[in-house]
């Protein structure tokens, strides 16, 4: 296998050279590095869904009772509650009671604004099924497949 000079310039000049990717999250998109409207970071977004994870069993053990909400069936209603929130949140406000508080919001990549009813409803069913955790990293602007499915981002306030 022979190396061509462009192999080389282009290792020196580093991965962006090969792979087109830009030099941080979100550059892409047309996102600022840091700052309002800059890709929400993970610790933020984990944080939030942890708040209104916490939140959404408070909310079923209110309503359910502590052993409904432990055992059988019962298990998948805090994800119900979370998956509703979402939806309803989402699509109005842009933001759960979570990111809210985490200073992030939901938004359409191209454009910003809201994302709609459907796009949050497609979000919600995915974030219920545990999918945008497990798929964090497949992109470079750390967007799950919640947000590239829904084109959609999480930005900071």
């Amino acid at each position: 296998m022979a190396v061509d000079r462009r192999d080389i310039g282009s290792w020196i000049q580093g991965p962006e050279a090969v792979t087109g990717v830009s030099g941080y999250p979100g550059e892409r998109l047309d996102r600022p590095e840091t700052g309002p409207g800059s890709l929400a970071r993970p610790g933020r977004r984990f944080a939030s869904v942890l708040i209104d994870w916490v939140l959404c069993l408070v909310i079923a053990r209110g309503f359910f009772g502590t052993e409904t909400v432990a055992s059988g069936v019962g298990t998948l209603i805090p994800v119900a509650i979370l998956a509703v929130e979402n939806l309803l949140l989402i699509s109005t406000t842009g933001f759960t009671i979570g990111q809210r508080v985490m200073g992030v919001h939901v938004e359409r990549v191209v454009g910003g604004g809201p994302i709609g009813l459907w796009r949050s409803a497609l979000r919600a069913v995915l974030l219920s099924l545990v999918v945008p955790p497990l798929t964090m990293g497949w992109d470079v602007d750390r967007r799950g497949m919640h947000d590239l499915l829904t084109s959609s981002v999480v930005a900071r306030n």
